[in-house]
């Protein structure tokens, strides 16, 4: 089972690489930039449209959808909704990052009228976020959490079982949770979580990886473990934060399937 999933990895990055997936992102403005740099690093290609004018016809020719609440307004739910309900239609993934919900009434508003109205694969957030869509009460500072992943995960299982959603918790180890089944991931560094826009970044790499990966919790396993793998590297050559982005990018552009596979660090095993 280890050695079919590293192969799966390897050739997963092989299939971005070859492929270069359109990744459609409805996203924001703090971290656009950033999903955008980290896509072209991986061999993805990123496009990022919001206009409700327009987002079917991009979703029409995406690979993937993407959908980040970060900087919500209500013309952006309409598009996310328009844009996710052709993506369900044509038979494409869905993510979605609900960054902050739990924080304010609008956030939760969002995120609840989304996965009503959407059929959503992936969501991926950090425990804050992802026990406030299974219905606890979420302890967060503006967008960042200051609960453990291992709190929320008896209900993420059960949200998971109920809703047939992939529900992926970032921390400092990772838990993607399809129904019972419950991969760890342990790569990544603590920079990684210094940089603004980081989760968001790697939910558009998720997406990346859930257009050419056909089972979405390995997709989300792939996503975050690449990510993760990358930082691992680049902080060992980094001085601060700054050499540390450029590192990132540098890595993510650099790192073979081979390298990859070979650094991946998850465990298996069911609730």
């Amino acid at each position: 089972m280890e050695m079919n999933i590293r192969e799966r990895a390897k050739k997963a990055l092989e299939n971005i690489r070859e492929l270069g997936p359109l990744v459609h992102n409805i996203t924001n403005y703090v971290a656009a930039n950033f999903q955008a740099n980290v896509l072209l690093a991986i061999g993805a290609s990123p496009v990022m449209a919001h206009s409700k004018d327009e987002v079917e016809d991009m979703v029409a020719i995406a690979n993937a959808l993407v959908l980040n609440i970060g900087t919500p307004t209500k013309e952006i739910l309409n598009s996310m909704i328009i844009a996710g309900k052709k993506a369900n239609n044509l038979k494409k993934p869905v993510i979605l990052d609900p960054v902050g919900v739990g924080a304010t009434k609008f956030r939760n508003y969002l995120v609840e009228k989304i996965l009503g109205e959407v059929k959503v694969n992936i969501i991926r957030g950090n425990a804050s976020e992802i026990g406030a869509i299974c219905g606890l009460e979420g302890k967060t500072k503006g967008v960042d959490s200051i609960i453990k992943p291992e709190e929320v995960l008896e209900s993420a299982i059960e949200f998971s079982n109920k809703t047939g959603t992939i529900v992926a918790i970032s921390g400092t180890t990772d838990y993607i949770i399809k129904g019972d089944n419950i991969f760890e991931c342990h790569n990544g560094v603590p920079l990684l979580g210094k940089i603004t826009g980081s989760g968001c970044a790697v939910t558009s790499i998720i997406g990346a990886f859930s257009a050419v990966e056909e089972d979405k919790a390995l997709a989300s396993l792939f996503g975050l473990a690449l990510f993760g793998v990358a930082g691992e590297i680049a902080s060992k050559s980094a001085t601060g934060l700054g050499s540390f982005y450029s590192l990132l990018i540098d890595k993510l552009y650099n790192l073979t399937p081979e390298e990859f596979s070979e650094n991946l660090k998850f465990k298996i095993k069911r609730s």
